[in-house]
């Protein structure tokens, strides 16, 4: 292993990073380096569990959600940015005060740098343009995460998590090969009009997470409130789930082009 490195992971709520990156964060704190999550949002518009006590927020709940998810990745450190939960696109909390989506940029951004700074970090992982299927949240992660890279006193390296679209429709192929019905389709437009994702050429890395496969379901495992979404990809069979989330993808702005099967924090270095 080379020297020792902080990577910092910008996400929009909690449950977001075990979706996304846990993998990767996961065998980033195995291999020694330093892991600190940031949530732009506290997940305030997301499922409130039935038994969710009384005289607790489901922000409060969802907070403790991504500690034990934490604890799963090896994450040293959260960090949450104070906004609130802004909706899908075209919700009326879009616009309300304090959410991130409509939250000044340079705002955001600083609130970002102050934990950037602190942590000297090395690399910065955030979404691509679109947040990968145009969550206003995610597509704020984006804009915040490449000013923030700007301003800060040493600039990160600047990585963004993404989704194969071909990779998707490849694997919405084979499950139709075997006789089952795709919940989705990669090419059908999101609710901002952009297809899921991105398209293989244009992603840079693809890092193959199966070996943590396990800790990958245990983090999601920690986010189970959230029934619409992470219930739907806990109940795949094994097989399945490793088929779909086995692999994370980055986009590596100012990389030359084409994809790299490979681990993007080889040789990291203070």
């Amino acid at each position: 292993m080379g020297a020792v490195a902080t990577i910092v992971f910008l996400h929009a709520h909690p449950d977001d990073e075990a979706s996304g990156t846990s993998g990767t964060m996961t065998r980033l704190s195995r291999e020694g380096h330093r892991v600190v999550v940031v949530y732009g949002t506290g997940g305030e518009l997301g499922t409130a569990p039935e038994d969710l006590a009384e005289g607790t927020t489901l922000a409060d709940f969802r907070r403790a959600e991504a500690e034990a998810s934490a604890a799963v990745t090896g994450t040293e450190r959260i960090v949450w940015l104070g906004y609130h939960d802004s909706g899908m696109h075209g919700w009326e909390q879009n616009s309300h005060d304090g959410s991130f989506h409509g939250a000044d940029l340079d705002e955001a951004a600083g609130r970002l740098v102050e934990v950037l700074d602190e942590e000297d970090a090395d690399v910065l992982v955030a979404y691509d343009w679109h947040g990968g299927y145009g969550h206003p949240d995610h597509v704020k992660v984006h804009r915040v995460a490449h000013r923030a890279a700007d301003l800060a006193a040493r600039r990160p390296r600047l990585l963004e998590g993404t989704m194969n679209r071909d990779a998707m429709r490849a694997g919405q192929e084979a499950e139709r090969a075997a006789g089952r019905e795709p919940d989705f389709d990669a090419d059908q437009p999101m609710e901002d009009g952009e297809p899921i994702g991105t398209p293989e050429s244009e992603i840079s890395w693809r890092v193959d997470v199966s070996g943590d496969i396990d800790s990958k379901r245990a983090a999601l495992s920690c986010h189970a409130s959230q029934t619409s979404d992470v219930g739907m990809m806990l109940q795949m069979p094994p097989e399945i789930f490793a088929q779909w989330f086995g692999t994370e993808f980055y986009l590596e702005p100012g990389r030359e082009p084409g994809m790299v099967d490979g681990w993007p924090f080889a040789d990291l270095e203070r």
